[in-house]
């Protein structure tokens, strides 16, 4: 089975990261996508953060009745910070080496890569799926990952990726692009202007019933 695992805080989730859960289903011929909200992420966040119970509710609102998406309280579940790693190794776990993993992020977060805890044993472990912005040339890995990391990726044209020796692959992918973004959504609310079509019609109601970003 090809899994894809996609990570976020997700305060709140929106159709952005629906839409390119889905089209990045079908790029790659995933079989599976799991959403896995941020309990406690290891790099400083400016703000408080929206309570996990409030945020893994809006995720299991937001996907529920399509069977290809699910939902992981892993996270949650470890105490201390969010490493990315020991998720991917959760999984792998469970996989019993019997299927792909892809891991799924933003532009913006794996250009920080070399910022994540282990950051050079993750990138071996699973498949790393960036989802890119309108206008960004794909220049390789050099403008993000130090030279003799970069260096040991060969680009494989037939399958437009970069595979490391051990054989996991970068992979830059673009989806629609939708213009939302989590925070505008909670500045809208705050200013009391209306989300409808920036997230589903069912998280839109929780957010109004918990009174949250108010």
């Amino acid at each position: 089975m090809k899994s894809g695992i996609f990570g976020g805080t997700f305060d709140p989730i929106h159709f952005g990261h629906l839409r390119a859960a889905r089209e990045l289903a079908d790029l790659l011929q995933l079989e599976h996508i799991i959403f896995i909200p941020s309990a406690s992420p290891p790099h400083k966040i400016q703000r408080e953060i929206t309570p996990f119970e409030h945020r893994a509710k809006m995720v299991r609102l937001a996907i529920e009745g399509n069977p290809l998406f699910s939902f992981s309280d892993l996270e949650n579940l470890r105490e201390g910070k969010s490493y990315s790693i020991e998720t991917v190794r959760h999984f792998l776990n469970a996989q019993n080496s019997t299927g792909e993993l892809y891991f799924i992020t933003g532009q913006d977060a794996f250009d920080l890569i070399t910022t994540w805890y282990d950051w050079k044993t993750l990138l071996t472990l699973c498949h790393f799926v960036v989802i890119t912005r309108p206008g960004y040339d794909n220049k390789g890995l050099e403008r993000i990952l130090p030279g003799e990391v970069a260096g040991s990726y060969q680009f494989d044209e037939a399958n437009d990726r970069f595979v490391n020796p051990q054989g996991t692959a970068v992979y830059f992918r673009r989806t629609t692009f939708l213009d939302i973004s989590a925070s505008d959504i909670r500045a809208g609310i705050r200013a009391g202007k209306s989300i409808r079509y920036l997230t589903p019609d069912a998280v839109i109601h929780y957010i109004d019933a918990e009174k949250l970003y108010q």
